[in-house]
């Protein structure tokens, strides 16, 4: 199958975007988020964050977007795979015409950012793309309020092109942040090259055009330095001083609700 970030790449610029919204739905068919109302119901009204984005899950079967006051978004550069030219300032269309302030900053580093800035925070199939997940994780939690909401989307490798790979464990993510790994990392890319599925990646390429990319993923952030199950989800959220309130897990990604532990 293909991935929603490369499929959003191909047909983005190609069709008007309540079409495009309508062709990634299809993702989405027969899929439903076990307490969705609880997801929604916890960032209701608030300022809040995301952290890559936007994304077509939060219009679709976790529709948060409708329910929140504000929203600004975070990117890591100027102009990305997924989203194309992006620009500091009031440029982050996340909703019709709702607009919030875009960022550009690394998802480890939002020192442009205040502490305890927003009521919540949102991400979704982006933790995958960093190289110190748990650097990153303290950094969102930093412009958090003290019990403030965080939705965590991870994508389940049971249907994706990481499925022959391990999953990442715990001890793994801490001693990436025990060594400060840095986001030019390339310590999985060989596991990466021998174990991706590109049968399922057609956007790829071939092998060489794979290997190409993946060699030079620090300015395209395009591998999947890590493979998640919930089990590891859950114990690198509460390592990190989130305590998690809803969990649910679909055929494509695992759904996190979390706070801001006091």
């Amino acid at each position: 199958m293909f991935q929603l970030s490369e499929v959003k790449r191909k047909i983005k610029h190609l069709l008007p975007q309540p079409v495009t919204d309508f062709v990634l739905k299809l993702k989405y068919l027969n899929q439903e988020v076990d307490g969705y109302a609880d997801f929604v119901s916890a960032v209701r009204g608030g300022q809040g964050l995301e952290v890559g984005g936007p994304s077509t899950v939060f219009k679709t079967i976790l529709p948060v977007y409708q329910a929140v006051r504000s929203l600004d978004g975070v990117n890591f550069a100027p102009n990305t795979v997924w989203e194309g030219g992006i620009q500091h300032g009031l440029r982050f269309r996340y909703l019709g015409t709702r607009v919030g302030y875009q960022h550009i900053a690394d998802a480890t580093d939002l020192n442009s950012i205040q502490s305890d800035k927003y009521d919540f925070v949102l991400s979704s199939n982006c933790l995958e793309h960093v190289a110190n997940p748990i650097r990153a994780l303290l950094e969102w939690k930093r412009v958090m309020r003290t019990g403030g909401a965080f939705i965590l989307i991870l994508p389940n490798k049971a249907s994706n092109f990481d499925h022959k790979r391990p999953t990442t464990t715990f001890e793994h993510l801490l001693e990436d942040f025990r060594r400060n790994t840095s986001e030019d990392d390339l310590t999985h890319v060989q596991e990466i090259l021998s174990l991706h599925d590109l049968s399922l990646d057609p956007p790829a390429g071939t092998t060489e055009e794979f290997r190409r990319r993946s060699m030079d993923n620090y300015l395209n952030r395009t591998l999947h330095h890590h493979v998640f199950d919930m089990s590891t989800i859950l114990k690198l959220l509460s390592h990190v001083g989130f305590d998690t309130a809803r969990t649910t897990t679909t055929l494509t990604d695992y759904f996190v609700l979390a706070s801001k532990r006091a």
